[in-house]
């Protein structure tokens, strides 16, 4: 029997009036019923379709990155300048005019070779005379030692008179005095003489300054001098007239911060790179300054490298590699992966569900864009990558790379995978 209500045309009309009336209002109470279902039931559909979509939007999505274990050996890159070995700024020590000059930058060098000449006409004339006071004090030494000679004589004969009775006492005391007194006479001769030749190797010396020399084997770095220009001595405000260099070995200064002197002793190898080489150079660490620049907390170091190609100029910047030796239990993540909150230096770490476990950590060494971890994460740790500053210990995540590198090893070191910073 069909349970479909007749429209109300097809009722029969024998049926009574009041019958066929409830018959009508009964369809349209049943339609509306049906109508008022399927509308409530498309509404909770969508109620929990909008649900869904909320939540699927609440839950962020993060990038993942797991902790790097140590090598045996780490690098750290720090800039340095090289200088020469020895450098030498030649001043004049004699005052005149440059005759000629012999060597031009870049020239190499012997020591003691002449490097340019110096005409001092004044000084020439000085050696000059101081020669003539020497041979003029010399003939005076001999005059005063005929003087005191005759003056010893006569005291020691006038001594013999007086004993005798021949000659008075007074002659005798006349006579010994001047005998002292042309003896201190010949002491000062003698004296003058001395300082006389002293005043002539000095300027003999000086003249020899009238040729600028090298004081070492090298290169000429500078030349600031050219023909018929005046140059005084002593002058050292101004330019040096040559600089030369021992470039044979070189040496190389670099500041070193604080947390990385504690590594870094004399025996520590480097390797230099320079900008505009492909070579690279050995440099060894030599000596340190013992001491801190205040502003930077820097210390200075010096490293001693070989140059017998010359290749190596004073003045040029490198980046210093040093190869130190490395703690392989030390763990290192991308300051990226860093929290700070209200409890300190964190690292927000998923759990297997995919949910964030905020962990304390402890600091080791900046090395850039890493950063060592000394205790509070383990090798096997997935870190949320740029974490949120809002993000807390539950929250869910949806993770964009779910399958990284489960342990990156530092520039090819084959530390175990469970190697650990510290307790977690």
């Amino acid at each position: 029997m069909s349970s479909e209500i007749p429209p109300a045309s097809e009722i029969p009309a024998a049926l009574p009036k009041g019958r066929r009336v409830w018959i009508v209002v009964g369809a349209l109470v049943t339609g509306a019923s049906c109508l008022a279902v399927s509308g409530v039931n498309d509404r909770a559909r969508s109620k929990q379709e909008v649900a869904a979509w909320t939540e699927a939007q609440v839950v962020p999505t993060v990038r993942v990155v797991r902790p790097t274990a140590g090598s045996a050996e780490q690098e750290v890159v720090l800039p340095g300048t090289l200088a020469a070995f020895e450098t030498g700024s030649l001043f004049a020590r004699a005052s005149g005019y440059i005759t000629a000059w012999n060597k031009d930058i870049g020239a190499h060098v012997a020591k003691d070779e002449v490097l340019a000449t110096i005409s001092a006409p004044d000084l020439d004339q000085q050696l000059e005379q101081a020669r003539g006071q020497l041979v003029q004090l010399r003939a005076a030494v001999e005059q005063a030692q005929a003087t005191a000679d005759l003056g010893k004589v006569t005291d020691q004969r006038t001594a013999q008179l007086v004993a005798q009775g021949w000659s008075s006492k007074q002659q005798g005391d006349q006579d010994h005095l001047t005998a002292a007194a042309a003896a201190a006479a010949l002491s000062v001769a003698k004296a003058n003489v001395v300082a006389q030749q002293a005043a002539v190797a000095r300027l003999e010396q000086l003249q020899g300054f009238e040729q600028i020399r090298a004081p070492f084997d090298g290169v000429v770095t500078a030349r600031n001098v050219d023909v018929g220009n005046l140059v005084n001595a002593g002058g050292t405000t101004g330019g040096a007239l040559f600089q030369v260099a021992d470039i044979h070995r070189m040496r190389i200064y670099v500041n070193v911060p604080q947390a990385f002197l504690g590594e870094l002793a004399p025996g520590v190898r480097a390797t230099l790179h320079l900008p505009g080489q492909k070579e690279t150079f050995e440099a060894t660490l030599v000596s340190t300054s013992n001491s801190l620049a205040e502003t930077s907390r820097t210390a200075v170091i010096e490293l001693q490298a070989d140059n017998p190609d010359g290749k190596l100029w004073p003045g040029a910047f490198a980046e210093v590699h040093f190869h130190m030796p490395a703690d392989r239990g030390i763990l290192s993540v991308p300051l990226t992966a860093l929290v700070f909150g209200a409890h300190g230096m964190q690292v927000a770490a998923l759990d297997a569900d995919d949910r964030v476990v905020l962990k304390p950590v402890r600091l080791g060494r900046n090395l850039g864009g890493r950063v060592e971890i000394e205790s509070g994460i383990a090798a096997s740790d997935r870190l949320v990558d740029n974490p949120l500053e809002s993000i807390g210990t539950g929250d869910r995540v949806a993770v964009a790379n779910p399958e990284p590198n489960p342990n990156p090893v530092a520039r090819g070191s084959d530390a175990p995978a469970s190697a650990k910073a510290g307790p977690s």
